[in-house]
């Protein structure tokens, strides 16, 4: 059991503490491998949470994780960690999608017609919707209306029949202007059924304008660029989590979202001799995540620490303390981020996940301790609270 921090709150003498006892620094945590492995709680999670919590420092847990609504996620967590939680300190792979809803009518995917896949179920379609995306299909959707479409689709039949909804318009490949047509496609969580999700991410993007069934007469071009590969309106591809491996209740490290598109990514390179295959990733080490992810901190903090109106004015941020299990997400998105805000950013790496004991980091962390306990400690000992 890791040692407990001292049950007092921290010096206004700190560093990291103005003279009315507000910090200038707060704390972001991974949650698999830092504070869980799959549904079982680290030792000292729990305590190194509430002890932040109780003495208002701020913190968001920022996860490579999804697959459920950020509101459901809340409530499990707060039960788990003992901690309340709310949604305002709490960002996953795909919570920056939201912001794929905004925006002018130009640039907006509300509207339009989606493909979401990966996570269990109807459960990242769901997700979608409640982000505010009003047309969102999933493969087993197409697969249902249209078996043709994979030839072992007898395998999961019950699966997808049990989950599907009709189509907002039927496949017809050969009248393209009443047929199907996706605009994006969006990889939520990690999927389940590679093949399916695979067959059909590759049918689009070798499409005209997205239209299932049809195949781009573009494709191979050599006097276009890109030899002709997605340049005939394809739709636009995104990736949550970028994670090759995540840490679960088994003893290794289990192959992530970043496995599947490693593999789409090695289909694709066959199919087109290696064409440039354009696609956004967010998630942890991007540093989009990080921009987003801070600048909810930021709004957290503000209204943690009471800086709502003309009344109060909330110190700067000066500096964020990431906690995290895998060198190549967490640490290597926290020593890349540069801040708009001026906050320094530096990367704990804990022992309890990814991370194997004995080797040599891929991204060099400012410091490896041994859990999330001593993470927390260590942060507050640099901020001169101990």
């Amino acid at each position: 059991m890791p040692s407990a921090i001292p049950s007092r709150r921290f010096s206004n003498n700190g560093a990291g503490v103005a003279v009315d006892g507000m910090s200038s620094f707060a704390f972001a945590f991974d949650i698999d491998g830092v504070l869980l492995r799959s549904s079982t709680l680290i030792p000292g999670a729990s305590e190194a949470l509430k002890y932040l919590h109780d003495n208002n420092i701020p913190f968001i847990l920022l996860t490579n994780g999804g697959g459920k609504h950020e509101s459901t996620r809340v409530v499990e967590l707060s039960k788990k960690l003992g901690v309340p939680l709310t949604e305002e300190n709490f960002v996953q792979s795909h919570t920056p999608f939201k912001q794929l809803v905004e925006g002018d009518e130009s640039e907006s995917l509300k509207d339009k017609t989606i493909l979401v896949t990966g996570g269990d179920g109807n459960k990242c379609r769901n997700i979608a919707e409640m982000y505010g995306f009003k047309n969102v299909v999933t493969p087993g959707d197409i697969l249902v209306s249209y078996p043709s479409i994979w030839p072992f689709n007898q395998s999961f039949s019950e699966h997808y029949i049990n989950n599907a909804r009709p189509l907002p318009r039927s496949v017809d490949y050969e009248n393209p202007s009443t047929s199907l047509k996706i605009d994006a496609v969006f990889v939520f969580n990690s999927p389940r059924d590679w093949a399916l999700d695979s067959q059909i991410i590759l049918d689009l993007l070798l499409s005209k304008d997205g239209v299932l069934g049809t195949y781009s007469q573009k494709n191979g071009d050599s006097s276009l660029p890109n030899n002709g590969w997605l340049q005939d309106c394809q739709p636009k591809l995104f990736f949550s989590n970028p994670d090759l491996f995540w840490a679960t209740n088994h003893h290794l490290p289990r192959i992530g979202q970043g496995g599947f598109q490693a593999s789409l990514q090695g289909v694709w390179d066959a199919t087109t001799g290696g064409a440039t295959l354009d696609k956004t990733i967010i998630g942890k080490p991007h540093a989009a995540t990080y921009k987003y992810a801070e600048r909810v901190l930021n709004k957290h903090r503000t209204q943690l620490l009471g800086g709502e109106g003309e009344h109060k004015k909330v110190i700067r941020l000066n500096r964020v303390f990431m906690v995290g299990d895998n060198p190549e997400s967490d640490i290597r998105g926290a020593n890349e981020f540069k801040s708009s805000h001026g906050a320094e950013w530096s990367s704990i790496l804990v022992k309890t996940g990814v991370y194997r004991e004995g080797t040599k980091p891929a991204y060099e962390p400012t410091v490896i301790v041994d859990d999330v306990m001593e993470a927390v400690k260590w942060g507050l000992q640099e901020e001169g609270c101990m």
